[in-house]
Parts: C-alpha cells; structure tokens; sequence
C-alpha cells in the first residue's frame, strides 16, 4: 500500500511538475482541436443543433514554430428553418512566445502565450442571409496550459475574415475557441502509427 501512494505521487510529480519548453521543442508534432461551440436547444417549433470542430496538425521546424494545417467544419440546423454551415481548409502558423518579459506574465511553468495566423479557403453560408466564400485569412493570441508534459488545454481569441465571392463579398467573425493539443516527438507519433496499422 505504501509503495502504491509512492510511485502514486512520483508519477504525478513526474507528469504536473515538468514544464511546458520541452514540448515546442525542433521536430516534435502537435495534433489537436479547437471545440468553439456545440450543444443543443430544445424549444417547441425551434429546436437547434449546433457545433463547430477546428482539427490542426502542425510540425515543429525549430522551437517555438510550428507550421501545419487546419480543417474548419461548422453546423447549425434550426427545426424549420434550414442549415447553417461554416468551412475552411488551409495552412496554419503557431508561434509560442520566447520573450522574457512575456514569460514574466506567465503565472506557472505549465502556461505559455501563444500567437496563430491561419490563410486558406473557407466559408460562411447560412440558410436565411448573406453567404460569403473565398480567401480565409485568420489571426490571434492564446493561451497553452499543460496538463501533463505531452498534452495542453488550449484558449484562443481569433478574428477571421473571409474575402471572395456570394451574397456578401466579406464575412468577419471573432471567435473565442477552447481545444486541446497533444505534442508527441516524430519518432513518438511514427511509433503510434506503426502500432495502430500493425506494420
């Protein structure tokens, strides 16, 4: 019993006392999504289904920097009055904040400030209004919390804009997005891979 609540308290001191640096690290893999919105509303004569799944993948190509790509899918059906759908599809930019004065806000080792910029094609077409598709420009701050040394709690304030083609020629949203993030060293993820398909 006693070595139980010893390796207990050793495995929780190896997976919370770490800091977050290691994990932007060169070469490492982030792979995660941003849950803005899901949920139902139940009301006689308006029941509405909504949600919105932002999957991204991103590679490390040296500390700090990741480069990946983003799916954006969006759904809102209204019971009666059609389907709302928001897309995109694209290349995205994550940059962790190295600076020290900036790091001086950061309350625990475990948090680190983050900016994302995101460009590819997207759009916004509501069932009742003014649809917009084209060029999809992004861009925010946010905030990584680690929970364990490989896996962080994301919070992300972005402005999108969409510039193109429909009812209207630009669409703007601001958007306020939580999603995790898991960051696995390539040989790591390779490992995974290799394992789930049995080669």
């Amino acid at each position: 019993m006693k070595k139980t609540r010893l390796l207990t308290l050793a495995l929780a001191a190896l997976l919370f006392g770490t800091t977050a640096v290691a994990q932007t690290q060169k070469g490492n893999l982030m792979v995660g999504a941003d849950l803005t919105d899901f949920g139902f509303n139940f009301q006689k004569e308006s029941t509405i289904f909504h949600f919105d799944l932002n999957p991204k993948l991103a590679y490390f190509f040296r500390d700090d920097l990741a480069l990946g790509g983003y799916l954006n899918f969006g759904l809102e059906t209204t019971g009666g009055n059609g389907t709302n759908v928001n897309y995109g599809v694209g290349a995205l930019g994550r940059y962790y904040i190295h600076d020290e004065n900036v790091r001086k806000l950061e309350f625990s080792k475990r948090v680190r400030f983050f900016g994302e910029a995101n460009v590819g094609f997207g759009g916004t077409n509501p069932a009742n209004g003014a649809s917009t598709n084209g060029l999809q420009l992004g861009v925010g701050p946010g905030l990584s919390y680690f929970i364990t040394p490989n896996v962080a709690l994301d919070a992300l304030l972005k402005y999108d804009v969409i510039i193109g083609f429909g009812n209207s020629v630009t669409a703007h949203q601001l958007n306020f997005g939580l999603g995790f993030q898991i960051f696995l060293p390539t040989a790591k993820a390779r490992a995974i891979m290799r394992e789930e398909t049995g080669k």
